[in-house]
């Protein structure tokens, strides 16, 4: 019997195949780690946590905390302690926001996308704050493996 307390693999436990978003939230990880969007906590200036569903309605499969408050600014997997808002998504909707596909406030309007905890501090998350996840960003800012 397959154990799903790995939380590494939880989403590919859950779905048959990892999520688009664990990609995603490796380059934005490596790019703030490289000192790349050093300017975001001045600009942004808030703790983001971002909850990933395979699918609508499924269980919460993947946590994230984007801090954009603290310097250096970081990205890591897990729950944050102290978000200021908490966005709750399905996988492909996130894939869509990020790649400019879908209008966050579009998705927020259409219920795709969940806010908890400080709408004006959520506002201030945009697609543009980090580089599109081209494939050919996703191989940039790949960590290299030893």
């Amino acid at each position: 019997m397959e154990s799903f307390t790995a939380s590494n693999n939880i989403a590919a436990n859950f779905t048959g195949e990892e999520l688009k978003s664990e990609e995603i939230f490796s380059m934005m990880t490596e790019y703030l780690a490289r000192g790349e969007g050093a300017d975001l906590s001045d600009k942004v200036g808030a703790i983001f946590q971002f909850d990933v569903r395979a699918k609508k309605g499924g269980p919460i499969v993947g946590s994230w905390e984007i801090d954009l408050k603290n310097s250096p600014p970081s990205c890591k997997k897990g729950k944050s302690s102290g978000p200021d808002a908490t966005f709750t998504m399905i996988d492909s909707d996130f894939e869509k926001v990020c790649m400019g596909t879908l209008n966050p406030q579009m998705a927020f309007m259409q219920g795709k996308m969940k806010i908890k905890g400080n709408l004006g501090k959520a506002t201030k998350f945009t697609p543009e704050l980090f580089p599109p996840p081209t494939e050919e960003n996703i191989a940039k800012y790949a960590k290299a493996k030893l």
